[in-house]
């Protein structure tokens, strides 16, 4: 809920703001959200064993934002949500190549079947296509990439060295690229930027306690609820009504996010069974 109303206000405001200022107050929110619980790490909040992954990972962070924001502002919203849910099946495919994981044929028909969802719904060659459809997909492209990187790191730094990166990353950057775009905004704009940094940080710490609770296979079918929330904000906020190729297409990319999780849930199980049934005292 608190991710949907974060993207349902950036939607809102991408009619007055640029997409890369509305990224840079985002961050700069998340950076002092965070400033208290670093102090309490200090000096040491920084220390990292793989810095150079963190500090891709940020960009990976950032790049998904700016691109998602950027695609709000010409689609409905549901639209672009739906799109932006391929980030599991682009997962699957850089796990090869970064983390040398063994994808099987079902996992590859379901990633091919999630693929057919995304063109179900941005419909290239119709006159209902937006070029803009493009901005979720790379934007699930740089989410996938935080994952995976975020699977490399995983164990060897903490979780407050990991979200400090990102933040310092991330506003690093779009506080390079915000005064060749910037608008100065009302103060009603300042207000719903930062509570879209608001509901993004509540948001993402959610998701980090339940990832700290489940496996992410037990996880993923609670987040397509956020296929749901934003549905209803983009029909009360907008008067957005998803048509049925929509409804269609977000049903298959959710159908084949599930069954992904549902093989991942299965590969994991067998990882730890195996030891088991090697073992001469089994």
């Amino acid at each position: 809920m608190f991710l949907a109303c974060s993207d349902a206000l950036a939607k809102y405001l991408s009619l007055t703001l640029p997409a890369i200022e509305i990224a840079w107050i985002r961050f700069l929110v998340f950076f002092i959200i965070l400033i208290p619980m670093m102090a309490r790490t200090s000096p040491n909040v920084f220390r990292s064993t793989r810095p150079g992954l963190q500090v891709w990972r940020g960009v990976g962070l950032v790049s998904s934002s700016l691109f998602f924001i950027s695609g709000l502002r010409f689609l409905p919203i549901a639209e672009a949500s739906a799109t932006g849910f391929v980030a599991p099946l682009f997962v699957t495919a850089l796990s090869i190549f970064f983390l040398s994981e063994k994808v099987g044929i079902r996992r590859w028909a379901a990633t091919v079947v999630g693929l057919m969802g995304v063109l179900i719904v941005v419909r290239p060659g119709s006159s209902a296509f937006h070029p803009a459809a493009i901005f979720p997909i790379v934007s699930a492209l740089g989410w996938a990439s935080t994952l995976i990187m975020t699977r490399m790191i995983s164990g060897k730094d903490r979780a407050i060295t990991t979200m400090a990166y990102s933040a310092i990353t991330g506003l690093c950057l779009l506080t390079a690229l915000v005064p060749f775009v910037w608008v100065d905004p009302s103060w009603r704009d300042i207000f719903l930027a930062v509570c879209i940094g608001i509901a993004s940080t509540a948001g993402q710490w959610i998701v980090v306690l339940a990832f700290r609770y489940a496996d992410a296979s037990v996880l993923a079918p609670f987040s397509y609820s956020q296929l749901v929330w934003v549905t209803i904000l983009g029909f009360f906020m907008f008067g957005e009504v998803p048509d049925v190729w929509t409804v269609t297409g977000a049903a298959v990319i959710i159908g084949s996010g599930l069954y992904t999780a549902h093989r991942e849930r299965i590969r994991r199980s067998q990882l730890l069974v195996l030891p088991a049934e090697l073992s001469p005292n089994a």
